[in-house]
């Protein structure tokens, strides 16, 4: 794909994997990603703190390329609390104290494979093994969750699964809550493997259907099926 200079130098700007950023070179050189950029800028103009920092906005792109996507973990927003966000979906840094769904979550998978529970909720090293932790919005506020809703990264990340949607097959796509799973809507099922369940926040998880979802062995297994390397969902100790 042949791109001006102009469209060469805003492509360049963004912080974001190559593989990615040539497939997403539509939006990224679109009136809404002009839109978006301009929100965020205005946000920082306001002083306003904005999770997770710059430079990890798109982590998840940058540590899981799209060549290397085998699952997809669906979010909504980054922690808007202070050293939370850390560009994965659910996953906080290291020294922070586990947020109830990430407790939840590692609840279920020591349920389904027995896997010990984690002390710290850094899933870095699921990212590095093909895990796409992905939020739908990437930003947020200081302290005010679902802030920077509604302002493009929808439609950012809408790109992104038909990206994988199109360009990939046999990507494990994990939709937890009805958010997600409207969000899923557009996964061709013929393709791909969509495995749903309720989110694992407290007040729905224990409602059920969270727990004993079991989407952990679901996953490997299909991966096995099909030839593919199983994620060690195993953090470090």
């Amino acid at each position: 794909m042949q791109f001006t200079e102009q469209q060469q130098d805003k492509l360049n700007k963004v912080q974001l994997d190559d593989s990615w950023k040539t497939s997403l070179s539509d939006f990224l050189l679109s009136q809404k990603m002009d839109n978006l950029r301009e929100f965020l800028q205005q946000e920082i103009l306001a002083q306003k703190t904005i999770y997770p920092p710059s430079k990890q906005i798109f982590n998840a792109f940058n540590t899981t390329p799209l060549n290397n996507v085998k699952v997809v973990i669906l979010g909504q927003d980054p922690y808007h609390g202070p050293n939370q966000a850390n560009g994965l979906s659910f996953s906080v840094q290291r020294g922070v104290a586990l947020p109830p769904s990430l407790r939840n979550i590692f609840h279920e998978l020591h349920t389904d494979l027995a896997v010990p529970i984690s002390r710290h909720g850094d899933l870095s090293k699921w990212a590095a093994q093909g895990v796409l932790l992905l939020n739908s919005v990437l930003t947020v506020a200081a302290g005010q969750p679902t802030s920077h809703q509604k302002q493009g990264w929808e439609d950012f990340t809408d790109a992104v699964i038909d990206t994988l949607n199109e360009q990939r097959e046999r990507v494990v796509f994990i939709l937890w809550g009805a958010y997600a799973q409207r969000k899923g809507q557009r996964i061709d099922r013929n393709k791909h493997l969509v495995l749903t369940a309720a989110h694992p926040s407290p007040l729905s998880a224990n409602r059920g259907g969270f727990f004993g979802c079991k989407v952990f062995s679901k996953t490997n297994d299909y991966l096995k099926q099909h030839g593919i390397e199983p994620i060690d969902w195993q953090l470090d100790a």
